[in-house]
């Protein structure tokens, strides 16, 4: 083989894979061009038939990997590799990966299965895996809150769906706990009538469940009166101050005395 035939060799052969190379860099931009474009669509689709967010997002990333995978299986074949034993290696590849990485595994699991029973949805106000916040994003292997002092919380699925799941949002009203210590000088069934006439004033208490102002407990410095408003948990801190604001005011305008002792009382008199 002479030197122009060599030469004429490399050249096609080169030619040839530059272009085979141009040509599956072309399909991967436009691969993946399409797989967003099929994604937003069947996102935009599920939207409009009211489909929970949740589970858009969730099935949107299980199809945009599928895709992918299939992306670039179909890219190896276009340059002449068997496909098929790449799958099959892929597969055994995967098979030993999920035993490396069984707790991965079982966070998509255990976040299929969160789907199916579905005890929260994007938006609802959580405490899951010990961690209280706002529901951002159920992905595929962890849910991401948003806790009140606006910190961004990712929690494994496996540790949400074993442990015990709080939904304040699941309920129309939720109730606000809060007490009046009162001094044993004042009538407590006067006191009950004053706060229950000033918490349903307070702004966002519903009126069903009605708020209870009831006799809680008697002790040495007198009664306390328990104050229950019922809200909105999206308005559970504003209704929370409020209240405590409420029963301050009252106490102030009833003119009744600071709680003490009973000890400390006798003293004072002594």
């Amino acid at each position: 083989m002479d030197l122009s035939s060599v030469q004429t060799f490399v050249t096609t052969t080169l030619v040839d894979l530059g272009l085979k190379i141009l040509a599956a860099i072309a399909f991967w931009i436009v691969g993946r061009w399409l797989i967003s474009k099929v994604i937003g669509l069947m996102q935009a689709a599920m939207g409009r038939n009211n489909v929970d967010p949740t589970l858009t997002k969730y099935l949107g990333s299980i199809i945009n990997i599928a895709l992918n995978i299939t992306l670039v299986l179909g890219i190896l074949g276009y340059f002449g590799i068997q496909t098929t034993s790449f799958a099959a290696m892929l597969a055994g590849a995967g098979l030993a990966i999920g035993a490396a990485w069984s707790g991965m595994l079982g966070n998509f699991a255990a976040g299929a299965f969160m789907l199916v029973l579905r005890p929260f949805k994007v938006g609802d106000f959580v405490n899951v895996g010990g961690v209280t916040g706002t529901v951002h994003e159920l992905g595929l292997f962890g849910t991401t809150l948003i806790t009140p002092d606006n910190v961004y919380t990712l929690v494994g699925n496996t540790k949400v769906f074993g442990d015990t799941v709080m939904n304040y949002s699941a309920r129309p009203a939720r109730r606000v706990d809060r007490t009046a210590q009162l001094n044993g000088s004042v009538n407590p069934l006067e006191a009950i009538e004053k706060l229950k006439a000033a918490v349903a004033k307070v702004p966002n208490v519903v009126d069903s469940p009605a708020p209870e102002v009831n006799l809680l407990d008697i002790n040495l410095m007198g009664t306390v009166i328990a104050v229950r408003p019922y809200c909105h948990t999206d308005h559970y801190w504003q209704v929370y101050f409020d209240t405590n604001e409420a029963i301050i005011r009252v106490a102030q305008e009833a003119g009744w005395p600071a709680p003490i002792p009973a000890q400390l009382m006798k003293t004072q008199a002594a």
